[in-house]
């Protein structure tokens, strides 16, 4: 899927050259008013909104919650005058929510959040929204839905201050990025490659940073086939495919790659129904994180070879890695985009810092197909995907400046 090289050629020079000139400006720079004030203005109206977000389970497969949280995007979006779709996300459950704006410039970005969260139904009602010392807590409250909070304030910031100096922005809500996006991820790319640069709104970092580079994501695979036996009465006429999936496991502990910053982790092993039946068969799950694509096939490679040293005759081993999300790379566009967002930081007299990540997101997708990406632009947080999942405060003000900003500078770029 190669996308035109032209329009990434033109936003990369626009991204170079903005980079250049705000570079050249004082870092004690005066904020814009406008937009600062239109920020603090909508602080507390904004946590009333996450805590309502955060408020519904929406696990990926809650397809009510689903529903209930993309209902109120929709809601917010609509009172902004744009144009709202519902894009059905099967495989996975519920509707991806699609907004577009039409402005007067010519420049196109894509902003990315998601929906669903990694906590089990009941979540939100055993620890619903709190705030404690500057933070608020509650399941998803950084990851997404501060993100979605984040994208629809800068969006109803834009809409005050009457900027409309671009040629389309356009916000999607996914339904399903927990579990790999797989009913998402074709219309990811296809956005990505309608835009010049993407925008996605996962949580600022707890050091108050964006993500400039993400690893892979995929799955390990281990499967064994054995012979039934009674545990009892005559085990030694059996195949035990528990124990041969134990001697795969601990003999692909090693697989990860330090110096190639690839991790290989078993992570779920399935085997048995009765304790007094030798298994016939064994499934272990492991997770795999990559910094470069080539090292899914060098995994893949090497756990079948290792699958060959068996240590119970006659049983059957087969092994996979189901690729996931590919590596987001650190270069020269996510640079540019990064400079362009510490200058504006740096407006407020503040420090962006940039960090890469082991976990997958969309913008892995994005970056997939050529289209300049920066990852991070949701408000701050920490603690992900714990049961102690928090947002700052403090940094909800920011961390819509900086979003507004960013669309402004990009958006009015020829």
């Amino acid at each position: 899927m190669k996308k035109n090289s032209k329009p990434c050629q033109l936003v990369f020079s626009m991204l170079i050259g903005l980079t250049a000139s705000l570079a050249m400006q004082n870092a004690s720079a005066e904020p814009n008013k406008q937009v600062l004030d239109s920020a603090s203005q909508y602080k507390d109206e904004a946590v009333k909104l996450l805590e309502r977000l955060v408020n519904i389970d929406s696990g990926t497969a809650n397809a009510k919650g689903l529903d209930q949280v993309g209902g109120i995007v929709q809601e917010e979006l609509k009172k902004l005058g744009a144009n709202v779709e519902v894009v059905p996300a099967a495989p996975a459950l519920s509707n991806n929510i699609l907004a577009t704006f039409t402005g007067t410039g010519s420049a196109k970005i894509l902003l990315m959040a998601h929906m669903d969260t990694v906590f089990k139904d009941g979540t939100a009602a055993a620890k619903p929204f709190q705030v404690k010392d500057g933070r608020a807590y509650g399941p998803g409250v950084m990851d997404n839905k501060g993100g979605i909070v984040a994208g629809l304030y800068a969006l109803k910031i834009l809409k005050q201050i009457d900027f409309r100096n671009y040629g389309r922005i356009t916000l999607l809500v996914n339904t399903n990025e927990e579990t790999g996006s797989t009913g998402t991820r074709s219309l990811i790319e296809k956005l990505a490659k309608e835009h010049d640069v993407t925008l996605n709104l996962e949580p600022g970092r707890p050091a108050d940073g964006l993500v400039v580079w993400r690893k892979g994501s995929g799955t390990a695979v281990i499967d064994v086939k054995g012979k039934a036996a009674h545990a009892g009465v005559a085990p030694e006429s059996g195949r035990n495919a528990a124990v041969e999936l134990a001697h795969q496991v601990l003999a692909m502990r090693n697989l990860g790659d330090s110096q190639k910053q690839t991790t290989v982790n078993f992570t779920v092993l399935k085997t048995g129904e009765a304790k007094n039946v030798i298994p016939d068969a064994a499934t272990g799950y492991g997770d795999v994180r990559v910094a470069v694509p080539e090292e899914f096939d060098r995994v893949e490679k090497d756990m079948a070879n290792i699958a060959a040293n068996k240590l119970i005759p006659d049983t059957q081993v087969k092994t996979s890695v189901i690729r996931g999300f590919p590596p987001m790379p650190k270069n020269a566009k996510s640079d540019a985009l990064a400079g362009t967002a510490q200058a504006i930081y740096a407006e407020l007299g503040k420090k962006l810092t940039l960090e890469g990540s082991g976990g997958a997101a969309d913008a892995s997708l994005s970056a997939g197909v050529g289209t300049p990406t920066l990852d991070g632009f949701g408000i701050v947080g920490g603690n992900i995907h714990t049961p102690d999942e928090y947002a700052e405060i403090e940094s909800i003000v920011p961390r819509f400046y900086l979003l507004t900003r960013m669309i402004m500078e990009l958006g009015a770029r020829k």
